[in-house]
């Protein structure tokens, strides 16, 4: 398998940012990983493993990026307002600084979204925000309505970056019209502590005629990477 480090200076965050790259050729796919976590998360968890046959015959090349949750997010150590600037400069990062490296190394028009419980988050909500780059989304045990990461701190910002808040009352058919040309998956299990909020983000989809699949797996420990392994080998 075609492996890639890559790693270069962010203008917008301020710091190194680190990459793998896996595959050639095929359907590039933005891999964030989960909470707090790291662009090698995802193989070392064997999740590279379980797509290898996929990526080895030119179906998928995987783009796994670093997260900033630990500066964003989860950090209860700077006001939430800061917090929330600090994520949008990491979306600023990936439109403006990681998609132009895809693009040199990829020309299919096609982008997808990957990620597993708060990578889940970050697959949704840019390729929500941003229908026109990224054609679809699969989400796996996905978590969608951070308000409490906030303490009680909400502004415009906050809102244009929860997707159970913002879709309900969306109304642009520029938005509506791409979203219903794009691929979107959800998945999540029974016994899943993201479960609830799968089926809203689902209920909000249905409500607003966009296609998607929503898949609830009876499995034990479904917010899992064993499980997740299984999910994308099935979805992706």
């Amino acid at each position: 398998m075609v492996r890639e480090y890559y790693k270069g200076y962010s203008s917008r965050l301020g710091r190194e940012m680190e990459a793998l790259i896996f595959g050639a050729t095929g359907l590039p796919v933005v891999v964030f990983p989960t909470s707090c976590g790291r662009f090698f998360d995802f193989e070392d968890r064997g999740m590279v493993a379980a797509l290898a046959a996929k990526i080895d015959s030119g179906q998928f090349q995987l783009f796994c990026v670093d997260s900033v949750d630990a500066e964003s997010w989860y950090n209860r150590a700077y006001a939430p307002r800061w917090r929330i600037t600090r994520h949008l400069r990491y979306e600023d990062y990936l439109l403006h600084e990681l998609l132009p490296l895809i693009r040199q190394r990829n020309p299919d028009p096609r982008l997808l979204s990957l990620g597993c419980s708060f990578g889940g988050y970050h697959a949704v909500n840019i390729a929500l925000r941003h229908p026109d780059l990224f054609t679809g989304f699969v989400s796996l045990s996905g978590a969608f309505d951070l308000k409490s990461f906030l303490g009680g701190y909400y502004d415009q910002e906050c809102y244009y970056n929860l997707p159970t808040h913002y879709l309900p009352n969306l109304t642009d058919p520029w938005f509506l019209d791409r979203f219903r040309q794009n691929s979107y998956v959800l998945a999540t299990g029974q016994d899943d502590q993201c479960l609830a909020q799968n089926q809203a983000l689902g209920r909000i989809l249905s409500d607003l005629q966009i296609p998607h699949q929503l898949h609830i797996w009876d499995a034990k420990n479904s917010h899992d990477w064993p499980t997740w392994q299984r999910m994308m080998r099935e979805y992706l």
